[in-house]
């Protein structure tokens, strides 16, 4: 009972109750007064330096992948290039900052305005929105000077392309320059002020060798002055192509041609890897890299030679004689031609009222096929064509690849044109005349070729008779689209015939002949314009330029288990063999030349596109 009593009587002492209860509203009111004292008396100094120290993140700009040529010597690289931005967050007047620009570039300032106006829209206030994309050191120094007094000008570096070989390259790396607005809103990835490529390999691989931005962070003052940054996301290069393409064999058929207009292609036949590609006059891509005035731009667009036209892919000719090797294929294909049967070629043929010339005279005498296509007897291949017909011919040629793409991998390429009885009629609402036989049968009239589409058929008539896809690039293996109509023997009775072309003393193409190499070819003469009775009679040198007629020279060449296909196209450049057969002879001691190293691109096997073997 006692301990009952003992525990009622213990009480809670009241100077500990009193204690708390004034310790915890004490506390309440000095956390209330310190909030007071943080947030509003000194919340104005905290939002200026809140506000002078910024974290902004920006693009760190990726380099393109090197491209180099098939013994690896670089053609394409990157080197750094300064361009001026304004962050407009920073700037405190855009408009007179766009006017100190302008005064110390000297850049017009309705161009700095147009630049601003076009992309203010999709450039954030606090990124850099960029006024010029290339600055000069001189500029640059200039801008440095000033920059503390127009705060906002941000110097960015950026890689630039730059093209070691200037225009020896350029129809076929292209060029990059300033993503337009269209190729913005298809690619996400691409930001305002990114280059990509606009033609050649450069805009047909461009995903490959673009690379990817990187991420960087940085912390910056009230004027824009870099405290502190931090890369978040490193960027990654593009990737390095290696071209097919031999560099010394370019420059020096690039040589051949210079004054001149033209295109010469070399290629091997048995992986249809594309060893030279000229295209003359060509241009340089660099300009567009660091980007073309207005003045420039109209300079080379108005150009009457044309440099930015690839004339080996884009630019489609009367075949002239060198279509003489289809009508002989189409002709043993069909069974309508016997290769001992001899027409006698008196000078001309005479169809209705229209006299039909051979391009001799006098004419050749009695020939067959092999003879036909040593002399290039015109007469002969019109009785052929008169035989056979548009519709048997046009199949053929469509069937050896022209009238469509080659598949090359270059922007713009062009299909040519095989007549036919339906294409005169839906294009001219005509029919086709038998006259029109006789001028498709030498190369003229509505047909129309180009120079790889020449090369990639002599291809198919020395590896099987496959249709490879040419390729540009070394890593590509040999890719079959399609096969041919002719089986070995016909397309050997063609060769040795082109063979004889060159070693016989009558030979329109003798002058290729060549100790130690098997060397065929086939010239071609293609008329540009009907020239009158009183240019005939003028020399060729006489005759002016625009009238003269296009020389074409197709062939190949053979030593120890090696062997390449050229094919050479002048402009106005006469007769085929003193017009283009410098260039293949040039062409063929060069790639037999000991310092010549064609290194075979990887692959070996062919990637298959078409199940049909050769018949």
């Amino acid at each position: 009972m006692s301990t009952f009593y003992e525990v009622n009587e213990q009480q809670t002492p009241k100077s500990g109750l009193l204690l708390l209860q004034v310790l915890i509203p004490g506390l309440f009111c000095l956390f209330s007064v310190r909030l007071w004292y943080l947030q509003v008396h000194l919340g104005g100094d905290f939002a200026e330096k809140a506000r002078q120290n910024q974290l902004r993140q920006e693009s760190v700009y990726a380099p393109r992948g090197l491209i180099r040529d098939r013994n690896g010597v670089l053609v394409a690289v990157n080197e750094p290039a300064y361009a001026l931005g304004l962050v407009r967050e920073d700037c405190r007047d855009v408009g007179a900052t766009l006017e100190a620009v302008a005064r110390l570039t000297g850049t017009p300032l309705s161009a700095l305005r147009e630049t601003y106006r076009r992309k203010v829209r999709r450039v954030k206030p606090f990124e850099p929105l960029i006024l010029l994309p290339d600055l000069s050191f001189d500029r640059l120094a200039v801008i440095e000077a000033n920059n503390l007094r127009w705060p906002g000008l941000e110097i960015m570096v950026r890689p630039r392309r730059r093209y070691k070989y200037g225009d020896l390259l350029a129809h076929i790396l292209g060029y990059v320059a300033e993503a337009n607005e269209e190729e913005l809103e298809k690619d996400p990835g691409l930001s305002l002020g990114d280059n990509v490529g606009k033609q050649g390999l450069e805009r047909m691989i461009e995903e490959r060798i673009r690379g990817r931005k990187g991420l960087n962070q940085l912390e910056v003052d009230v004027s824009g002055r870099r405290l502190a940054e931090t890369l978040l996301t490193r960027p990654q290069a593009g990737e390095d192509v290696r071209l097919s393409i031999d560099l010394g064999l370019q420059s020096m058929i690039a040589g051949i041609l210079e004054g001149k207009a033209g295109a010469v292609v070399v290629m091997e036949p048995d992986s249809g890897q594309v060893l030279a590609l000229v295209s003359a006059p060509s241009f340089d891509g660099n300009d567009f890299s660091v980007g073309l005035s207005p003045e420039q731009w109209q300079a080379l667009r108005d150009d009457p030679m044309h440099p930015l036209q690839n004339r080996a892919i884009q630019s489609v000719y009367p075949p002239g004689s060198v279509f003489k090797l289809v009508m002989a294929g189409c002709g043993l294909r069909e069974g309508l031609l016997d290769p001992a049967e001899s027409v006698f070629c008196t000078g001309s043929i005479r169809l209705g009222k229209h006299e039909f010339r051979c391009w001799r005279k006098g004419g050749h005498g009695r020939v067959a096929l092999e003879r036909a296509i040593v002399e290039s007897c015109d007469v002969y291949f019109y009785k052929l064509g008169m035989r056979l017909g548009v519709d048997r011919v046009s199949r053929f040629a469509k069937a050896c690849g022209f009238g469509a793409l080659t598949g090359i991998g270059l922007p713009h390429e062009k299909p040519g044109n095989i007549p036919s009885r339906g294409w005169k009629l839906q294009r001219f609402g005509e029919r086709w005349q038998k006259g029109e036989d006789l001028n498709l049968a030498i190369g003229q009239g509505y047909t129309l070729v180009s120079p790889l589409q020449v090369a990639r058929f002599l291809c198919a008539m020395l590896n099987g008779g496959w249709l490879l896809r040419p390729h540009l690039l070394a890593d590509q293996a040999p890719e079959r689209q399609a096969n041919i109509p002719l089986n070995d023997e016909h397309r050997g009775r063609i060769q040795e015939a082109m063979v004889a072309t060159v070693e016989d003393p009558q030979g329109t193409a003798r002058r290729l002949r060549t100790r130690g190499l098997v060397i065929g070819a086939k010239t071609g003469t293609a008329q540009v314009v009907r020239l009158t009775d009183e240019l005939k009679d003028l020399k060729d040198h006489e005759i002016p330029y625009e009238y003269r007629d296009h020389a074409w020279m197709a062939g190949f060449a053979e030593k120890d288990g090696r062997r390449y296909v050229a094919v050479a196209m002048v402009e106005h450049g006469g007769h085929g063999s003193s017009g283009a057969g410098p260039v293949l002879k040039a062409v063929f001691e060069h790639v037999f030349s000991k310092g010549f190293l064609a290194r075979p691109a990887p692959g070996q096997g062919l990637a298959e596109g078409s199940d049909n073997g050769p018949n």
